[in-house]
C-alpha cells in the first residue's frame, strides 16, 4: 500500500505511460445538458417554501445571490478546468495549490460528505412528494419510514451497478425541467387572471430576532443548495471535446438558465401562495400548482415530477460518494475494508452500504423532532460543506497564478477569486449566515468520522512501516 502521502488526487486516465485517455464524447449541448441537470433537482423542488420562510415574499432575491456567487465561484472553476482538463475537481487543484495531504484529504471527503446530506434531503423529499402524489394524509413516522425505505432502494440499485449515460442525462433533465416550466406556466395562467398578490413579491417578513440583512444572508445560505451540481462538471473535462474552449461558455450559459428558472419559479410561487403556507409545506411547488389550478388534471402531476427530480439527485450523490470513498480508500488513505469491490457486480460494495448506513442515520435523526425542517436542516448542512470547498477553490486560484500553463486558458482576473473567497466563507461562518447550529453538528460529526478512518488508517500504515 503506498503511504498516504503519495495520495494522487487526479485519478486520471491520461495518454502518457502506456495508459488510455478518457474518450472525448462531450460537446456543447451535452455538457450544457449534464450542467442544468445536475443543478435542477431537490433545492428548488423542496425548498423554496423554506426561503420563503426567511425572508417572506422576496424569496426570489437569495435565489438571485445565490446564483451570483455560485457564478463568482464558477470562474474560477473554469480558470483551473482550463488550465488543468483532468477529471478530479476540487482535490487536484487544492492539491497543486498546497501539497498539504490532510488539506487535499479534507477537501475530498468534504464533498463526499455533501453527497450523503444532499441524497439523504432527496429522500426525505421524495417521501414528502410520495405523499402528496397519492393523497396521503401521514404523519412524520410514515414519512421517515418511505425514506428510509427509498434510501434502501438506492442502496439496491447502487450494489447492482449503474451504467450512467450523458445521453439519457438529456431526457431526465427534460423531465426535471417540465416540471418547473409547469410550475411557471400555471402560476402565469393564474396571474393573468387577476387572482395573484404581487404585493407580496417586495414584501420582506423576517423573524423577530433577526434583521432584514441577516435573515437575506440566511435564506441565501439555504438557497445555495438549489445552485451546487455546476462544479460536478469540471469531472467530465477529459471526455469534453476542446475543454478549454467550450467550458466557459456552457458552464456560464447552464449557471445562467437556470439562475433565471429559479427567479422565476420563486416570483411566482409567493405571488400565487401566501408565505405562510408556502414555508409550512414538505411540497413547496405541487402546493403552488394545485393552489394555481384546483381540480386541474395537470396538477397532479407535479409531485410525481418532483419525485423523479429528487430521486435522480439522490442515486446521482449515493454513486459519487460511494465512489469518492472507495478512491480513498484504494489510494490509502481510508481503511482498505472501503475498496472492497463485489466480485460478480463489480461495484464497490463496502462504501456503498457504509455511506447509505450514514445516510440512514442522519435521516433518522434530523426526523427524530416531528417540527424540524428536515429538507432544510440537510439542504442547508450540504450547501455549507460546499461553500469550505469553493472557498478553498477560490484561494486556490490565487496561489496556483505562479504555475505557468504555456497555452491560452480562462482567465477569472484578480478581483472574482477574492470576492468569491471572502463571500463563500461570509456564508459559512455561523455569525454572518446565520445558518442554525445543527447544520454545524452534522457537517462536525461527518468530518469527525473521515479524521478518525484517515487516522486509523495513517497509524496502521506507520505501524506496518515500523515493523518491517
Amino acid at each position: 500500500m503506498d503511504a498516504p502521502s503519495e495520495i494522487n488526487p487526479a485519478g486520471t486516465a491520461q495518454a502518457h505511460d502506456g495508459h488510455p485517455s478518457l474518450k472525448r464524447v462531450m460537446g456543447p449541448g451535452l455538457l450544457l445538458f449534464f450542467i442544468i441537470g445536475d443543478i435542477l433537482g431537490t433545492g428548488i423542488y423542496a425548498l423554496t417554501g423554506q426561503v420563503a420562510g426567511e425572508v417572506g415574499g422576496a424569496a426570489w432575491l437569495p435565489f438571485a445571490i445565490a446564483f451570483v456567487v455560485a457564478a463568482i465561484t464558477a470562474c474560477s472553476y473554469l480558470e483551473l478546468v482550463t488550465k488543468y482538463p483532468q477529471a478530479a475537481g476540487a482535490a487536484l487543484y487544492v492539491h497543486k495549490a498546497f501539497r498539504l495531504h490532510i488539506v487535499t484529504f479534507l477537501v475530498c471527503f468534504t464533498v463526499m460528505c455533501s453527497g450523503i446530506t444532499s441524497a439523504s434531503a432527496a429522500s426525505r423529499a421524495f417521501a414528502a412528494n410520495l405523499a402528496a402524489g397519492f393523497g396521503l394524509d401521514v404523519g412524520n413516522g410514515v414519512i421517515l419510514a418511505i425514506a428510509l425505505g427509498f434510501m434502501l432502494l438506492v442502496l439496491a440499485v447502487n450494489l447492482r451497478g449503474v451504467g450512467e449515460s450523458v445521453k439519457i442525462n438529456v431526457v431526465l433533465t427534460a423531465i426535471e425541467l417540465s416540471g418547473l416550466l409547469l410550475v411557471i406556466l400555471l402560476s402565469l395562467w393564474f396571474i393573468a387572471g387577476g387572482n395573484a398578490d404581487f404585493s407580496r413579491v417586495v414584501a420582506f417578513e423576517t423573524a423577530a430576532d433577526k434583521s432584514v440583512f441577516l435573515a437575506v444572508s440566511t435564506a441565501t445560505s439555504l438557497a445555495f443548495f438549489a445552485m451546487v451540481g455546476f462544479e460536478d462538471s469540471v469531472n467530465m473535462a477529459e471526455e469534453t471535446k476542446d475543454p478549454s474552449r467550450i467550458f466557459p461558455r456552457i458552464m456560464l450559459t447552464g449557471l445562467g438558465i437556470t439562475g433565471l428558472i429559479y427567479v422565476l419559479v420563486s416570483i411566482c410561487a409567493v405571488a400565487v401562495v401566501p408565505v405562510g403556507r408556502l414555508a409550512d409545506s414538505e411540497t413547496p411547488l405541487a402546493t403552488v400548482v394545485q393552489t394555481a389550478t384546483p381540480g386541474f388534471p395537470i396538477a397532479d402531476l407535479l409531485p410525481f415530477i418532483s419525485m423523479f427530480a429528487v430521486a435522480n439527485s439522490a442515486l446521482i450523490n449515493m454513486l459519487m460518494a460511494s465512489r469518492l470513498l472507495y478512491g480513498m480508500s484504494k489510494q490509502g488513505v481510508l481503511p482498505g475494508f472501503l475498496s472492497k469491490v463485489h466480485p460478480t457486480r463489480r461495484t464497490p460494495e463496502t462504501s456503498i452500504v457504509f455511506t447509505t448506513v450514514i445516510a440512514l442515520g442522519l435521516i433518522t435523526f434530523v426526523s427524530l423532532d416531528p417540527e424540524s425542517p428536515v429538507v432544510a436542516l440537510l439542504g442547508g448542512t450540504t450547501s455549507l460543506l460546499l461553500l469550505a470547498v469553493f472557498a478553498a477553490v477560490n484561494l486556490s486560484v490565487l496561489v496556483l497564478r505562479r504555475d505557468r500553463a504555456g497555452f491560452k486558458h480562462f482567465s477569472a482576473g484578480r478581483v472574482l477569486p477574492v470576492l468569491g473567497t471572502i463571500t463563500c466563507l461570509y456564508l459559512v461562518l455561523p455569525w454572518s449566515s446565520g445558518r442554525p447550529a445543527g447544520q454545524y453538528e452534522i457537517a462536525g460529526v461527518l468530518l469527525a468520522i473521515g479524521l478518525v478512518l484517515w487516522a486509523l488508517t495513517w497509524f496502521a500504515h506507520h505501524r506496518r512501516q515500523a515493523d518491517r
